[in-house]
């Protein structure tokens, strides 16, 4: 401020927005990464922007999930503030996906694509969810992003689950378990059997569920997972 540099200024503000945000001050955290944007705008830094709308969109999203952690519910069923904080960060989400689609930043859509999905997921839309999280997966295959491709499985999966289609959700939670095992993140392959040991006992197929879930219990015990 005092050199007038008003781009450092925004990128400060939004630093101490993110910071804010991880500390669980998301009320601090909206005016930071608020004045990023403005400033932002102000100059017609279009990157600037792009990034305050994604950071007030997780801050939002953050917050929803902070206030519905303390109500153990399915998505879709929440308290009115906690939809209006998850609507506010969908709005922002999409604010951002317009601008960074504008810019060509692919990998920023992939980004946004997977919060929005994440955040409708919640919102218990999860037929908009599932469309979200399609255009997540083909951009993580783009970049040969294997992680996000997981995660992307893995959401779909659940999704799935939500609308009754046990099958599908099936074959999206062995996508993961595979994905988990190239990746050899343990952890990730025994969240994996347990989905599909749930998802057989939904499709009421005992035995593979049992299998599923010996395989969950197996990697937990390895893991020291009590």
């Amino acid at each position: 401020r005092t050199i007038g540099d008003r781009i450092g200024e925004a990128k400060a503000s939004g630093n101490l927005g993110n910071t804010l945000k991880i500390l669980g001050q998301f009320d601090e955290a909206v005016v930071c990464c608020q004045r990023h944007l403005d400033i932002s705008q102000e100059q017609g830094d279009k990157v600037g922007e792009a990034r305050a709308l994604y950071n007030i969109g997780n801050v939002y999203h953050a917050k929803g999930k902070h206030l519905s952690w303390n109500m153990a519910q399915d998505p879709g069923c929440l308290p009115q503030e906690v939809k209006e904080t998850l609507q506010k960060a969908s709005e922002y989400y999409e604010r951002n996906l317009s601008l960074v689609k504008e810019l060509g930043d692919r990998a920023a859509q992939g980004r946004a694509y997977g919060n929005l999905g994440n955040t409708q997921y919640l919102l218990g839309n999860f037929s908009e969810a599932i469309a979200f999280h399609k255009e997540r997966l083909a951009i993580a295959k783009e970049f040969g992003d294997k992680a996000a491709e997981r995660r992307a499985y893995s959401n779909l999966g659940n999704a799935h689950i939500f609308l009754g289609r046990f099958d599908i959700s099936a074959e999206y939670y062995k996508k993961t378990l595979q994905l988990a095992r190239q990746l050899k993140d343990q952890a990730v392959e025994a969240q994996a059997c347990y989905s599909l040991g749930n998802t057989y006992t939904l499709l009421q197929e005992y035995e593979r569920a049992i299998e599923y879930h010996l395989k969950h219990l197996v990697i937990a015990q390895e893991l020291g997972d009590r």
